[in-house]
């Protein structure tokens, strides 16, 4: 195994507590409607853009989505960076593979989030948001880093903590891991989707089984 690819937000770092306590916001600012919590565990690695319009339309709300996504940016930006999940930054420093973040978030968000929490220079390869027009559960972020990596689906895995992370890198042919972490998610969310036993309850839980991996 060759490559390792890594979900950021709820996998790397504990940042989805505060995605969507901004989310929350900017969708009551902007559009005035509530959206459960659990709605954005269920759709995260969508891009922002396609996660407004999606909830906007199933409201029948008339808001424009990318005011939507710049309130959210704004209010996003204002909250202190999160920290990453225990032990993961000294799991990454450990992987003598080829190592990448494919993440639904803006590049903006991704660094400056990776910078104050890990290091964005401990990885070869970042996917963001603004690097594709097609998000989660499309397989083109995951592909597109496999084309970065150079590495075939087969050389390189995902580690994901969302349904949408993990069809989209079953569609692109990797095997998947999830890390529960401190989502409202259950292991029940993802039967069907991967093998009891590629389901774990924290990030570092993984450390051997990636460091192994042949």
């Amino acid at each position: 195994m060759k490559g390792v690819i890594f979900d950021l937000d709820g996998v790397l770092v504990n940042s989805m507590p505060s995605h969507i306590k901004a989310w929350r916001q900017a969708f009551q600012d902007i559009a005035g409607i509530d959206v459960e919590k659990k709605v954005f565990y269920e759709l995260e690695g969508m891009r922002g853009i396609e996660l407004v319009e999606k909830l906007l339309k199933e409201r029948n709300v008339s808001a424009k989505a990318g005011k939507v996504v710049e309130e959210k940016d704004a209010i996003f930006k204002e909250i202190k960076r999160p920290a990453a999940f225990p032990c993961v930054k000294a799991m990454i420093e450990g992987l003598e593979q080829a190592k990448a973040v494919v993440s639904g978030s803006s590049k903006r968000d991704v660094e400056s989030v990776l910078e104050a929490s890990i290091g964005k220079d401990l990885f070869d390869v970042l996917v963001t948001a603004d690097d594709v027009k097609k998000g989660k559960p499309d397989p083109l972020a995951f592909n597109t880093a496999l084309k970065k990596l150079q590495l075939k689906p087969g050389q390189a895995v995902v580690v994901e903590n969302a349904p949408l992370g993990v069809k989209a890198a079953n569609s692109a042919g990797m095997p998947c891991y999830v890390a529960l972490n401190n989502t409202l998610l259950s292991r029940k969310d993802f039967a069907g989707l991967v093998p009891k036993g590629r389901v774990f309850e924290k990030t570092s839980s993984l450390k051997g089984l990636l460091q192994n991996a042949q």
